[in-house]
């Protein structure tokens, strides 16, 4: 369906659970969103979800899904309320126009009133042979989404941070043994969750060590490659599963000299609301998300963004679009 030229009411960036499930709330509302569901900084269309295969934990769901197959759904359902989608990524942003306008990598220019934000953030990764051709078969950056699938194995999670220890201790509640890789000789964690890993009788620790190859084979894990990081040695590591806990990075460069963000790049809002501080701009899912970073809560954020978005045009339009609930 070829976009309509003129100014939009809403548009959404981001194709995930976030943007979906804005896109569902903003087109029952009778304000014909659209969807610009082109990768940003690199990510996939359709946000991490694609890269993931079984999926149990979403609500609805009591034999599970594939995480392709929610995000297809997902969008059938809002294209079936009146969701335009546009698939190009988007190079550049001018928030402070009116209406806004977002420019295309093929030149295109789409205007709009309003605009919400999921552009998610993708999970820092190693960058090591055998990692891409094993994401989502034995590597992960989810411990909570994953960690069930390692039933009575021995995985390998790498970090120091509180969020590597956190996922450590969760990984205990399914894995036979755990072991923390760390680049160096103690924890950036803090005391009260090293201590709690440290006396965790399922949990060994590997020091002054980085995985260099991970190797499987029949969509599995089998073998890591770790490197010394004093002696620059390298030595094979059994291990059936490899957790990635060195931290995300959220997909803000567009807006980043505009929109106000933390230390990590995370996009600001004014709680429990999803503004930002450009008026008529949104921002939902993982792209303002450190802490939580599933589907469902993306997919939370996602309705009151389209609620928001909805409410504020009410204000600023003379015809009041239908309310979505």
């Amino acid at each position: 369906m070829p976009l309509p030229d003129k100014v939009h009411d809403v548009v959404i960036i981001g194709s995930g659970p976030a943007g979906l499930t804005a896109a569902l709330y903003a087109a029952r509302a009778a304000l014909e969103p659209v969807v610009i569901e082109g990768t940003v900084d690199g990510g996939p269309t359709g946000g991490q979800l694609t890269l993931t295969t079984d999926v149990e934990n979403y609500p609805g769901f009591p034999a599970g899904i594939m995480g392709p197959q929610l995000i297809l759904d997902m969008r059938e359902q809002a294209e079936r309320f009146g969701t335009h989608y546009v698939t190009e990524d988007v190079v550049e942003v001018d928030l402070e126009a009116t209406p806004k306008v977002l420019r295309t990598a093929s030149g295109a220019e789409i205007h709009t009133q309003s605009l919400i934000i999921a552009t998610g953030a993708k999970p820092r990764r190693l960058e090591i042979p055998g990692e891409d051709e094993l994401w989502g078969s034995g590597v992960s950056a989810c411990a909570t989404c994953d960690g069930f699938f390692f039933k009575d194995k021995e995985v390998v999670i790498v970090g120091g941070g509180d969020s590597a220890m956190e996922e450590a201790i969760f990984l205990t509640k399914f894995a036979s043994k755990v072991t923390v890789i760390h680049r160096r000789e103690e924890l950036r964690a803090s005391k009260i969750m090293q201590e709690r890993a440290f006396k965790n009788d399922k949990i060994e620790f590997v020091w002054n060590a980085t995985v260099a190859e991970v190797q499987g084979e029949n969509g599995s894990v089998s073998n890591l490659v770790l490197r010394d990081t004093v002696t620059g040695e390298t030595r094979d590591f059994p291990a059936e599963g490899l957790f990635l806990a060195i931290g995300h990075i959220p997909n803000t460069w567009l807006f980043s000299d505009v929109l106000d963000t933390d230390e990590e790049g995370y996009l600001l809002v004014d709680e429990p609301s999803t503004h930002t501080n450009v008026e008529g701009v949104y921002a939902c899912g993982d792209v303002i998300d450190q802490t939580y970073r599933q589907a469902v809560t993306a997919a939370g954020t996602g309705c009151r963004a389209a609620i928001d978005a909805e409410r504020w045009l009410a204000e600023h339009t003379s015809v009041a679009p239908e309310d979505p609930r």
